[in-house]
């Protein structure tokens, strides 16, 4: 069964990408967790949005104008909440505005039909050309060298920033750093999921690997791992049933999330006397 869907080119393109952008996923993934930081993750994903709409109309790959913009909206929204002392979700909300108004006015300006702009918003991991999986390694290499230069700042940070501040680091910068590599995260797996849905497989694979992990080393190899089987299970089942490739995945994950803690629930009844 495997081998006749892969034997296409487009879903071993996608297969590729599934596996390419598992490991960004599964490794920012995780500081977005244990840092509680989903919240600002869906906030710089959907002001991408902008940059796909920029990129329309200049005319060139709409991840190339999603890079800079994404990256851009990061920055502000770490520099308006730790600097300007503008509440966090308050900054979050007008970028997520932003973004989504100004991509939405660039493209109506763009004379002519938008093609295949749906896929930005909701992923259509079947058309990922071999550009982009060029893109998406790239940045994937970028990722990796910056948290392994990086590990014992970000681990710092993320545990007791208060601490790593009185130690002497550099905490914002850190932090805006950190916020930057979410949103290249962002890009990596808008092409896999879409902008709506990215931050479902940037918070479930990490918060189900949280459950079984003793270090943050050991929860990024089984958040990158978890996040690669459900991208491939929900590719493999999207193709069986002809739906959209995305939203099948996030199911996929989403289940796995409530049968995890299901089996949690069920565990503490059984050992904890009185509970059940």
């Amino acid at each position: 069964m495997f081998q006749e869907i892969f034997a296409f080119e487009f879903m071993r393109n996608a297969l590729l990408a599934a596996l390419l952008s598992s490991v960004a996923c599964g490794i920012i993934g995780t500081y977005v967790v244990v840092k509680k930081i989903g919240f600002i993750s869906g906030g710089i994903a959907h002001t991408a949005f902008g940059g796909v709409g920029v990129g329309y109309y200049l005319g060139i790959n709409p991840l190339l104008g999603v890079i800079p913009f994404s990256l851009a909206a990061a920055v502000a929204i770490g520099l308006l909440s730790k600097k300007a002392k503008v509440a966090e979700d308050t900054a979050i909300g007008t970028f997520w505005a932003l973004g989504m108004a100004v991509g939405v006015i660039c493209i109506g300006l763009k004379p002519g039909y938008a093609p295949d702009l749906f896929s930005y918003l909701f992923g259509n991991i079947l058309t990922v050309p071999t550009v982009d999986l060029w893109m998406i390694m790239l940045l994937d290499l970028l990722i990796l060298a910056i948290v392994w230069l990086l590990s014992k700042e970000f681990l710092a940070i993320s545990f007791d920033e208060e601490y790593a501040a009185v130690s002497g680091l550099k905490t914002t910068a850190l932090y805006l750093l950190m916020l930057c590599l979410i949103a290249l995260t962002v890009v990596v797996m808008m092409r896999v999921v879409g902008i709506v849905m990215v931050i479902a497989l940037l918070t479930i694979p990490a918060a189900i690997a949280r459950m079984v992990s003793r270090s943050l080393p050991g929860m990024m190899l089984r958040a990158v791992l978890l996040s690669a089987f459900f991208s491939i299970c929900g590719l493999w089942l999207s193709f069986l049933l002809d739906v959209a490739s995305g939203a099948t995945i996030i199911l996929v994950a989403g289940f796995c999330f409530l049968l995890a803690h299901a089996w949690r629930l069920f565990r503490l009844s059984t050992s904890v006397p009185g509970l059940s």
